[in-house]
């Protein structure tokens, strides 16, 4: 059985001087005040252009991202390699919402493919719709609303940016991730996932979709997508996560007054999550997987199925991720028992990512135990090579 508490092997990428600098990130946000402060303190500095760029860099930017351009994630993806972990290139632009900024979106993840196609430890490309399609414009073509004349000539420019980033991963055979968003935009994700899924994934997973298993519809949702797949000839691919969104799910839903599409528990997340892994893997001939996950347990169940249905560890029909900066443990054990896992590297400009660094920040602070667990793993690999250089 895979042992994630190995630190020795979770940690052998950093240095000394590396592992210090992630305890003390990792206490800092440990503590929701001081993150929320230093956060709040970090985007009023940003607005203020005051030259904080080089702290922010130094510190939580360089914990988990990658860098700035893809040649700066070379050095981090090389590193990654060297001990089995593949990586895939998320620029993680956030906020943007003029054409411009699609249009140099759409190109950048268009390099990331390019990229992948010359790069053996780079197995994806991903990016989320929003990044090249107005948020707004989602909202109402999911509420089924009439578009204007203007709209509906803003929507084939979006589509066929979309269209054009999967023909690219088509053509070079990269396989391309498309992230979940809100749940009050993602039934025109998913429809226009679905649609690229069965023009491009005819003879094998060229396009992946997303589930949140923490909405209570989505095991439910991939048996569907499963069986349409099936009835009209095509494959798919599902990376399966738990989610980033379900704090403001809640909110919207109470303040709109709709119920909930959140699970009851995180009990009841837990079970779907491994219901939709063992589902994938069952089915592993029409569905690829990408099991997207921090959880100890659901990744060892990963493994656990694969060898049940006599899966080869290398099958590139089923991967584990994580991302930059977290669950090492998990990455790197997995790597060693010769399983495929992959890293999301994040970059793009310091300002631009802040608020994906955010999200870190709060996942890190909310999640039970999520700090806890990185920072004893931490502590005690710098404690095993005390003892050992001693």
């Amino acid at each position: 059985m895979i042992a994630f508490d190995n630190t020795e092997v979770a940690f052998a990428h950093k240095t000394d001087k590396e592992l210090k600098k992630a305890r003390f990130l990792f206490k800092t946000i440990g503590s929701p005040t001081v993150a929320n402060l230093g956060m709040a303190m970090v985007n009023a500095g940003l607005k203020l252009k005051l030259p904080i760029k080089g702290l922010i860099k130094s510190t939580v930017f360089n914990h988990f991202c990658g860098g700035e351009s893809m040649d700066e994630c070379s050095i981090t993806m090389d590193k990654l390699a060297q001990y089995g972990v593949h990586s895939l290139l998320d620029y993680s632009v956030e906020g943007k919402a003029g054409e411009n900024d699609f249009n140099r979106c759409s190109k950048m993840v268009k390099k990331t493919i390019t990229k992948a196609n010359g790069t053996d430890h780079i197995p994806f490309a991903v990016f989320k719709v929003t990044g090249v399609f107005r948020f707004e414009l989602l909202e109402k073509i999911q509420n089924k609303e009439k578009l204007t004349e203007e709209e509906k000539k803003e929507y084939q420019r979006a589509y066929n940016r979309v269209d054009s980033i999967c023909k690219k991963g088509f053509h070079v055979g990269v396989p391309v991730m498309i992230d979940a968003e809100e749940s009050w935009i993602q039934d025109a994700i998913d429809d226009l996932v679905n649609e690229m899924m069965a023009k491009y994934n005819k003879e094998q997973a060229i396009i992946y979709n997303t589930i949140q298993m923490y909405r209570h519809d989505r095991l439910e949702f991939l048996k569907k997508c499963h069986q349409k797949s099936q009835d009209e000839g095509y494959f798919i691919g599902m990376k399966v996560v738990r989610g980033a969104y379900m704090e403001k799910e809640r909110e919207r839903a109470a303040e709109k007054g709709y119920p909930s599409p959140i699970q009851p528990d995180k009990e009841a997340t837990d079970r779907d999550y491994n219901l939709a892994i063992q589902y994938c893997i069952e089915n592993y001939h029409g569905i690829n997987l990408c099991a997207g996950t921090h959880n100890e347990y659901s990744s060892l169940y990963m493994t656990q199925m694969m060898d049940k249905h006599q899966i080869d560890k290398t099958n590139p029909k089923v991967y584990g991720a994580q991302l930059l900066g977290m669950s090492d443990n998990i990455s790197f054990n997995l790597a060693k028992a010769g399983y495929n896992v992959v890293k999301y590297v994040p970059f793009g400009p310091v300002a631009d990512v802040m608020p994906y660094l955010i999200r870190r920040a709060e996942e890190n602070t909310s999640i039970s135990g999520q700090t806890g667990r990185e920072l004893m793993l931490i502590q005690k690999e710098i404690g095993r090579r005390k003892s050992v250089n001693n």
